[in-house]
Order: C-alpha cells, then sequence, then structure tokens
C-alpha cells in the first residue's frame, strides 16, 4: 500500500469515530491513558488522529455545549475546518476585526483563520481580517516565544498577500520586505538554537508558542524550505520533550514556568503535546493553546524514533544539554549566558537541574525531584529549593522599561509571587547547583540587604512517610521513589499557599491565597544550602534500609565563611562542591566549557554544529540544520 493510499485509509478510520467524540467525555476527564507502546504503525497513526479530531470537535462546539456564549478564533477555526456554520463564522469574524488585538498572541489566532478560511469565508469577512492587518499595529513582543509568533506570522500573511505595498500593512513595509525580514529571523532563531541551546528550554506550557508557529510554518509556507524548517523544528522541540518526560509529564529545571505547574507538574501544556504525540498522560482541562495546533496537526507525522524515545525506555540515562539565558542587556558581560542543563531519568523518578544563576528573572525553575504517579492529576510529585530572589536591578538586565515599575506590574501580568518571600518560581544569582545521577547540591550564599535572605524548600502533600531525622535529614516516599532531603540550615514549616485567579473585568489579573495541603520549609540565613537524594523502592530492602543507607554516607559541610559539601554517596561517587568553585566528581573538575549542545543515550549534537542525532536502539535520524535535510537510517546490530 503507497504512503499516499495508508494515509487516507488512515484518515477514513480516524473520521469514522468523530461523531462518537463529540457526544463521549472529553480525554482530559477520563481515565489515564495506557502507557503500553503501540507497536502497529498504522494503528498509532489512527489513535493520534482520534485525538485530534477530538481537539477539533471540542473546540467547534463550545457554543452548542454552552461553554462560550460566542465563538473564538479556534472554535472558528475548528468549524471552518469541518465545513460547519460558516455564516456564524464570518459574522463572528467581522465582529472581532472590528476591535483587534496587538502582539502574537492575536497575530497567531488571526492567521489561522485567515488560512482555514481560504474559500470558506465571505469576501466582507476575508477583508475585515486584511483590513486589521493593515490598520492594527502590531507589537513584537520582548521574550524568544513572542518573536517566533510574531514573525512565522508576519512570514505567512505576506505569503498570503504577496506584492503588497507598504501603505496595506501595519508596519510601513511592503509584503516582499515583511517577507525576507520574517525569513532572516526565523532562520537566525533556528540557528541559534542549534548551535548554544534554545533559550525558553524545557517549558511547561511555551512549547505550545513554539510548536503551533513550527506546524503553520510546516503546513502553509509556500517556500519548501521554510516548510521543511518548520518540520525539522518540530522534531527538534518533541525530541526534547520526549527525552524529558516520565509517563508523559515533563521533568527537570525549565527556563520558564509558573506557580501552578511548578508543583503540579502534569498541568501545563506539555501534557498537551505529550498526550497528542504519545497518548500516554491525560491532557491538560479543555486543551489550552493546543485547540490551534490541533487544527493542521494532521499534517505532522511523529517520526517513530522520537516515539520511541517517550515510550519505551527500560534504563537509567543521563541527559546532558547546553542552553542559554534570556537575553541580557545590560549588567552583564555576556548577551546570552550557557545553561548547563542536567537530567537523570528512570523509571520511577527523575532528577534533574541546571547550575544555577540567572536563566529567566521571573519565571525559571532551577532544579527538582520528581516522581511517576499512577495518575498526575491534582498531584504535587515534586521536591525542591529555591532563594526566592526578587530585585529591580535583575528586571533592568532583561527588559528596558522603567525600574520603579517592572516588580509590580509583573505581578498584574500573571505572575502573582515574584515579590513575595514564600513563592517557589524563580532564579538566583545567589544559587549554585550541582548535580551527579540522582544527587543534588544546592549551595546559597545570599549577601545581607538581599530582598529575602532564606531558602524554600517544597514538601508535597502526597508524600508518605514523612520523617525529621536526628541527624538532620528528612525522609519520605513519594509513590515508588525514596527521598532524602538535608536542610544546612535551621528552618520552620509554612502551609504552602497556592495562587487561585478570580474573576476580574478590570486591567490585569487577581489572585486568593489558598492552601494546598503541601509544605514549605522556610530556612532563614544568608548562608545555605540543600542536599537531595532519589532512590528506587525496589533497590532496598524497606525503608529503614534506604535511611540507614543515607545516614551511612560520609558528609561534611560548612556554611562558613563559604558553603561547601564533601559527600561520599552511597552509590559510590565521591563529590565536593563549594560556592563558587567548580565542582568535582571523584576528584575530576566538571568542566563545562567541553559540554556538548546533546549528550546521551537518545539526542546527539557538538555545540555549534546544527545537526542533531536522535538514536533509539537501531533508529537514527538525523536533522542537518546547515543543509535543511533529514536522514533517516537503521543502524548495524
Amino acid at each position: 500500500m503507497s504512503l499516499f493510499h495508508l494515509e487516507k485509509f488512515v484518515r477514513i478510520l480516524a473520521s469514522t469515530t468523530i461523531g462518537a467524540l463529540a457526544m463521549a467525555q472529553p480525554s482530559y476527564e477520563g481515565p489515564h491513558p495506557s502507557l503500553e507502546i503501540v507497536e502497529d504503525p498504522m494503528q498509532r497513526r489512527a489513535a493520534y488522529l482520534d485525538r485530534v479530531n477530538e481537539v477539533i470537535e471540542w473546540r467547534a462546539g463550545i457554543v452548542e455545549r454552552g461553554d462560550a456564549e460566542k465563538m473564538d478564533m479556534a472554535s472558528v477555526s475548528a468549524n471552518l475546518l469541518l465545513n460547519q456554520n460558516i455564516e456564524a463564522c464570518n459574522a463572528r469574524v467581522i465582529e472581532l476585526m472590528e476591535n483587534p488585538g496587538s502582539g502574537p498572541f492575536w497575530m497567531l489566532p488571526t492567521t489561522c483563520v485567515a488560512f482555514m478560511g481560504r474559500g470558506k469565508l465571505s469576501d466582507e469577512a476575508r477583508q475585515a481580517i486584511r483590513r486589521a492587518w493593515k490598520e492594527s499595529y502590531q507589537l513584537r513582543g520582548d521574550t524568544e516565544n513572542h518573536f517566533a509568533m510574531y514573525y512565522t506570522m508576519l512570514y505567512l500573511m505576506s505569503e498570503l498577500y504577496p506584492n503588497e505595498p507598504g501603505t496595506e500593512w501595519y508596519n510601513g513595509k511592503s509584503s516582499e520586505e515583511n517577507l525576507e525580514e520574517s525569513r532572516d529571523y526565523l532562520i537566525d532563531w533556528m540557528n541559534i538554537a542549534t548551535t548554544i541551546g534554545q533559550g525558553e528550554f524545557n517549558p511547561t506550557h511555551y512549547i505550545g508558542e513554539y510548536a503551533i508557529p513550527m506546524i503553520y510554518l510546516q503546513s502553509w509556507a509556500k517556500d519548501p524550505e521554510m516548510r521543511l524548517r518548520g518540520q525539522m523544528f518540530l522534531d527538534f522541540l518533541y525530541a526534547g520533550l520526549a527525552a524529558n518526560t516520565l509517563s508523559g509529564v515533563l521533568r527537570g529545571p525549565n527556563a520558564r514556568t509558573d506557580d501552578s505547574s511548578v508543583v503540579e507538574r502534569w498541568n501545563s501544556l506539555s501534557s498537551f503535546f505529550s498526550w497528542l504525540n504519545f497518548g500516554n498522560c491525560p491532557p491538560t482541562r479543555g486543551f489550552s493553546w493546543g485547540n490551534y495546533y490541533a487544527i493542521v496537526a494532521a499534517n505532522y507525522h511523529l517520526p517513530e524514533v522520537i516515539y520511541r524515545i517517550g515510550m519505551d525506555r527500560d534504563q537509567s540515562f543521563t541527559q546532558r544539554d547546553l542552553k542559554r539565558s534570556r537575553h541580557r542587556w545590560r549588567y552583564s558581560d555576556v548577551g546570552k549566558a550557557p545553561i548547563y542543563k542536567t537530567t537523570y531519568m528512570t523509571n520511577d523518578y527523575a532528577v534533574g537541574s541546571y547550575q544555577g544563576g540567572m536563566a529567566d528573572p521571573i519565571q525559571s525553575h532551577v532544579w527538582d525531584i520528581t516522581w511517576a504517579t499512577p495518575d498526575p492529576r491534582g498531584k504535587h510529585p515534586t521536591l525542591f529549593s529555591i532563594h526566592p530572589y526578587s530585585s529591580h536591578k535583575a528586571m533592568q538586565a532583561y527588559f528596558n522599561v522603567r525600574p520603579d515599575t517592572m516588580v509590580k506590574a509583573v505581578a498584574a501580568e500573571g505572575k502573582p509571587s515574584y515579590d513575595v518571600a514564600d513563592k517557589l518560581v524563580g532564579c538566583s544569582p545567589y544559587e549554585k547547583v550541582f548535580q551527579h545521577e540522582d544527587t543534588i547540591i544546592a549551595l546559597y550564599d545570599i549577601p545581607q540587604g538581599t530582598r529575602f535572605e532564606q531558602v524554600n524548600g517544597f514538601f508535597s502533600k502526597d508524600l508518605e512517610d514523612l520523617e525529621e531525622d536526628e541527624s538532620g535529614w528528612i525522609f519520605a516516599r513519594g509513590e515508588n521513589a525514596y527521598l532524602a532531603y538535608f536542610p544546612m540550615a535551621d528552618y520552620r514549616w509554612e502551609a504552602h499557599m497556592a495562587y487561585k485567579r478570580l474573576p476580574s473585568t478590570g486591567n490585569g489579573y487577581q489572585y486568593e491565597r489558598v492552601a494546598s495541603g503541601s509544605q514549605v520549609l522556610i530556612s532563614p540565613g544568608n548562608k545555605n544550602g540543600t542536599i537531595a537524594q532519589a532512590a528506587s523502592v525496589s533497590e532496598f530492602a524497606d525503608f529503614d534500609a534506604f535511611k540507614s543507607a543515607i545516614k551511612n554516607q560520609s558528609l561534611t559541610f560548612e556554611l562558613e565563611p563559604t558553603p561547601q559539601v564533601s559527600l561520599r554517596t552511597f552509590r559510590g561517587a565521591r563529590l565536593e562542591s563549594r560556592y563558587g568553585s567548580a565542582p568535582q566528581v571523584n576528584g575530576r573538575t566538571i568542566d563545562y566549557s567541553k559540554w556538548k549542545l546533546f549528550e546521551g543515550p537518545y539526542l546527539n549534537a557538538e555545540k555549534g554544529s546544527r545537526i542533531l542525532d536522535i538514536t533509539h536502539g537501531r533508529l537514527k535520524r538525523t536533522l542537518d540544520f546547515n543543509t535543511v535535510s533529514i536522514s533517516d537510517s537503521v543502524l548495524s546490530n
């Protein structure tokens, strides 16, 4: 059977379920998906298209179900795709274009409607879209994801409306000028990501702001090179997602996360993409930003090798990656500082970190231990500590707004914890982290007069057998993982207060604090530190055996004059970590300058190469961004 006829058969097979899906319980409310590997590629593809169609049907019916009074852009796009409610779509588009928005989060939905409406929307509706792109000035934004969305949408719309003068565009540039600028930026961005790493790495939510532009590029770009680049960068993103998830849930450090998903690890858009691509975890409620992805998701085929990385792992492994910080505009000797990311993954738990310091000034998450759960919804399967850093100067390093307004403004923009002492999101220039396999050493040297002089440790409501041992270690169990946490200074316990968003009709977001059931370990003190260790329950005869192994480790530490730790782990490694100095393993100093872009059993790339090798068993896919080519091979035994 040819690939064309195979795909046609799979689409027909998937379409027979659409009517049933519209009435069925949505997957985000259903049972946890099976973690079994789907060996048959046709069956796997059909299941993928079923999930795609579920999202499309769900969004198309938000008004009929009573979930909304009017269609939004995603619902309009879904109805256009399904060739239904066309007159209602026309009326809604005209209404929405009467008050157009500005910026990437308006440009993306409008681009989706413009392309889905070709040959379907009325002349009046299509002209309303075109007029909005002429008269409503579009702001580019100030983040990596903003730029990716902005330039992809401008590129596609410039192709959709070619050969038009600057008088027909909001920025005064012609279609050709917009096309050239957008193309140049997108290629430069891809080159940076594949040479020194992505800035918004391992994002819990912002994966959508990259995946959606790339699948639009793959689906709608006229230039075959740009279509292929879109496909290649999707492979690049999903290979990273596969290698950093356990049972579909994203693990390890994040350039950007939020107050909710930093503790309820599943509750982020990354879980939607795991569900869609791998079918191995529930999607988030309402499918969120993924509604815009689903519109053209049938155009993407997840490579077998990436599917296997996400689903078929039987060995523990370490993955080391090179990333970069958000761009620094001042108070720094470098524009993009290197980020050295480590992930240690087992079937029961994951440990992940980067070396500390500033990655993103507001939403970074530096390290954690997380564990697998039968169903992650509503769970807090994570353990970590942070220095709750807040600084006007830090904001000024990354933003070009007035220093006296930024800290207050950021809370109104949906980051309510930034200037709060008990926060759990953020990074600090005074935190240095070292990870070896499943051991973490986090050291803090906080100058006097810093906004918050303390360390916050998160302890989940879902922990079992929590015990404060007289040795100073705190022990607990998370499902099939044993956990040990050693605070290097005195501490007290406080209730974890989550942020519940309230309805708001004015400018900005509003929240109330509500007890989550979890706890925060508050450790005051400028000189401070945390040691954390994980192990599988199956490695020990019982919990007491694990505790004995931890307490019998050779451990010495000092806080004055500089925090430092010397530890021989129960696994036999001798670790030396001193704040401000390079760490050592068994006497060997870690040389971060030699880190590759990717290094591990599944993902490998040299720094500066623009070439990523993706492997699983004998399967290999190479993404070469120099030649803009994909090559697949089967390795010899």
